[in-house]
């Protein structure tokens, strides 16, 4: 999914939560699915990458081109330079 197609179905979500044609947490749940599928179905370089180690970091998924710069990413989230993470590329 491309960066104008999930710009796009994000609008149709609060359309239809500002027509009144959904509710708060059904337009909450359609945008964050439309989020998972742009970060795991990027169109381009970038790859998602999820992490895994210390608590803070646990689950955090990143898009980057590669491992090192992922883990770069998350620890730059956490600021925290020296936290524990190791990530994985989702598929």
């Amino acid at each position: 999914m491309d960066r104008i197609s999930a710009l796009r179905n994000v609008e149709e979500a609060l359309a239809d939560l500002e027509r009144g044609e959904t509710d708060l947490a059904s337009a909450e749940e359609r945008v964050c699915s439309i989020l998972r599928t742009y970060a795991t179905d990027y169109d381009g370089d970038l790859a998602a990458w999820r992490a895994s180690g210390d608590p803070a970091v646990e689950g955090l998924v990143v898009l980057a081109t590669t491992e090192r710069e992922a883990r770069e990413r998350v620890a730059t989230l956490v600021d925290d330079p020296d936290v524990r993470a190791s990530v994985s590329r989702l598929s």
